[in-house]
Formats: structure tokens, sequence, C-alpha cells
């Protein structure tokens, strides 16, 4: 383990410590929690935009989508217990 300095303005100190008293622990651990869900926000987030791209790169490279109108319509009639046929893909318009 290694140590870092914060610097916390008085008005943030206070309101960590007040956060910390209420959910039980130090401001300490409060503060390392705090940090760890950011941490873990934004790696869960880095992750989403990847597989995101990745998607992208796949429909790009296969010129073929289904058009939003057409899924969105699918997945209602789905979701509210309809059959339905799936839409098939076309190639994109630019």
């Amino acid at each position: 383990m290694s140590t870092t300095t914060i610097r916390l303005p008085v008005e943030l100190k206070a309101r960590v410590a007040d956060a910390a008293r209420r959910s039980g622990t130090t401001a300490h651990g409060f503060i390392l929690a705090a940090i760890a869900e950011k941490t873990d926000a934004d790696q869960r987030r880095a992750e989403f935009e990847q597989m995101a791209e990745k998607r992208y790169e796949g429909i790009v490279a296969s010129d073929r989508t289904i058009p939003w109108g057409e899924m969105r319509r699918y997945m209602q009639a789905r979701a509210a217990g309809k059959r339905a046929k799936k839409p098939s893909a076309r190639k994109l318009s630019r």
C-alpha cells in the first residue's frame, strides 16, 4: 500500500466526515470506497465504449443493419407476448 495526500476544501472534508459517520465508517474508509466506486464506474464505461466501438466496426464491415424503427416495433411486439417476424438486415443507407 502507498500513501497519497489529498487536500480537501474544509466544506468537503466536513461533508465527508458527516457521510462517513452516517454510513458507520471512518472518513478514510469512506474516501477509499468513493475512489473505488468512481474507478469501477470509469472502467465499466470504458469497457462499454470499447464494446460499442467493436460492434459498430462490425456493422460498418458488414455494410448491413436493421433500421431502429423496425427493430423497435419487433421488440415491442415480443415484449407484449405477440408473435412477430424478425426484421432482416439490409444494406446501410448513407
